[in-house]
């Protein structure tokens, strides 16, 4: 099993580094075409674009992901394939009407929407009106993506794991095509992404109905009598809902105070949390998705050992990999912005005012990606309504942080309350599962720590050796910066991975563990 899990975690974590590295061509086309704190076009787009993200998440991969996935994994484990298809077609037709519907409100009310989430814009006109615009253009992407959610469920359930993960590649090919090719030929630049983005959920949607097709799980949507799965799956929606959103409604906190900051503030806050998702997706998000499919099966079977023996191995690796690459993140901030954005319209300072956030964010990387894990544990079981509740907290100290430390440290202080109050999920999280007996950490974590806290200060220290001055990345050439950032990070990697055999750490240790599960 844990072999399975390891390949299914490898093939997710390869196809979203493949997601990211697109990503983040996109986000130096971006940062080449409309900067950051140059004009109003960065942060008009920015706002509007994350406001349908918010939903996604929501409707997406957010709660009903989480709500789904074990349901129809114990449709999948138990019923037969006429009840299973059954639940999918009713679903999909009650899940796509409430997509429709929520995406023709939000067209509607976009002017109030970006009122209530940018309210600083308001004081500029001009930036209100073209971040409406945009939204309007890009609001359907919601019921496109949110859709694509639901076949990613689906496939996940059935051990396809690579399809889902690549998906997001088409949404980057299609704003990098907008931003090279058709920003400079037809001009108003946000209007061109926001039309990217459009095409790209349209895109992204059609890409996976021949694989659902191809493993006989293609729904056919029917808005039909009522059915127990489908009841069940909105139940346990209704608190997901906030639960599973909590970085998300965070982050627009965060995106309605920094709308009152300087100019540049809500880019500054983008680009720097779009390089902190990189770690996140291709390993905290990889490894919660693997691993729902197989903690819903494990509770199925009435299997409570095993189920805390899967989480125990999860949640090592989380260590194994989040603290080195939150220490990497935090000395490499500044050289990493330099490297990928410096070009065009974003500058020096930009790169300074980025790094400054990639820091606080880089704090708590593993805070977030163990809330993606220890969270698991409640979703697998059906239980959706704890975590709300813990989320309801986060949320609340969010606030009560972000309000304390934006004066102080302005937009960094934002990215910081975001860090701190991920701290304060997981330990909820990692509590109320403690208490409820549902995980019993095993042998070794003492030591497994110490390890992994000297070797990454022993990376991180070599690293910030080698990345030298700041402003020898700036008078580079392309070619040089891309060399050094490269030879760094292979550089750090060796280091951690040689740190971790001299203090003991062993692969095969780690194999076997997850082996007895």
């Amino acid at each position: 099993m844990s072999r399975k899990l390891l390949k299914s975690t490898a093939v997710t974590g390869g196809m979203t580094l493949i997601s990211r590295i697109t990503g983040l061509i996109r986000d130096i086309a971006f940062a080449h075409l409309i900067g950051a704190s140059a004009g109003i076009v960065a942060d008009a787009f920015y706002v509007a674009f994350r406001i349908p993200n918010f939903f996604r998440r929501i409707f997406g991969e957010g709660a009903f992901s989480q709500a789904f996935v074990p349901v129809y994994t114990e449709y999948h484990t138990r019923a037969s394939d006429g009840e299973r298809r059954n639940f999918l077609d009713k679903l999909s037709g009650i899940f796509a009407g409430v997509l429709i519907l929520t995406s023709v409100i939000g067209v509607i009310a976009a002017p109030l929407l970006v009122s209530v989430l940018a309210p600083g814009f308001l004081a500029l006109p001009e930036k209100y009106a073209l971040t409406v615009q945009m939204l309007r253009i890009m609001f359907p992407y919601l019921a496109f993506i949110s859709l694509v959610a639901l076949a990613a469920g689906i496939l996940n359930t059935h051990g396809q794991f690579g399809v889902p993960a690549f998906t997001p590649v088409l949404l980057n090919l299609c704003l990098i095509v907008a931003a090279v090719w058709f920003a400079p030929k037809l001009g108003a630049a946000g209007m061109v992404l926001a039309w990217g983005v459009f095409i790209a959920g349209v895109a992204q949607f059609l890409f996976q109905l021949p694989f659902l097709h191809r493993i006989d799980a293609l729904p056919r949507p029917r808005l039909a009598h009522r059915n127990e799965g489908v009841t069940r799956v909105g139940k346990l929606m209704l608190p997901a809902v906030f639960g599973s959103s909590v970085a998300q409604i965070n982050l627009l906190i965060n995106t309605l105070l920094a709308s009152f900051l300087v100019n540049g503030s809500v880019s500054w806050l983008y680009y720097s949390d779009r390089l902190m998702e990189f770690p996140l997706g291709v390993f905290g998000i990889a490894l919660a998705t693997v691993i729902l499919p197989s903690l819903s099966r494990t509770h199925i079977r009435d299997s409570p050992r095993e189920f805390s023996r899967l989480l125990d191995w999860a949640l090592r690796w989380v260590f194994l990999v989040s603290v080195p690459a939150a220490l990497g993140l935090a000395v490499l901030a500044q050289p990493i912005l330099t490297t990928l954005f410096m070009y065009g319209r974003f500058d020096i300072f930009d790169v300074a005012m980025s790094g400054r956030a990639l820091i606080a964010f880089a704090v708590g990387l593993p805070a977030l990606i163990l809330v993606k894990i220890l969270a698991s544990g409640f979703y697998a079981r059906q239980n959706t309504a704890t975590p709300a509740r813990i989320a309801a907290a986060s949320v609340g100290a969010n606030i009560v942080l972000s309000l304390a430390l934006v004066y102080p440290l302005a937009h960094m202080g934002l990215a910081l309350a975001i860090s701190l109050a991920a701290f304060i999920n997981a330990a909820l999280l990692f509590r109320f599962l403690r208490r409820e007996g549902v995980y019993v950490p095993h042998d070794g974590w003492p030591r497994l720590l110490l390890q992994v806290a000297v070797a990454s200060v022993a990376m991180a220290l070599v690293i910030g050796w080698g990345a030298g001055e700041v402003a020898s990345w700036a008078q580079a050439g392309v070619a040089t910066r891309v060399l050094r950032l490269v030879l760094l990070v292979a550089l750090g990697v060796v280091v951690y991975i040689v740190a971790l055999l001299v203090l003991g750490v062993r692969p095969r240790e780690l194999i076997l563990r997850t082996t007895e599960t």
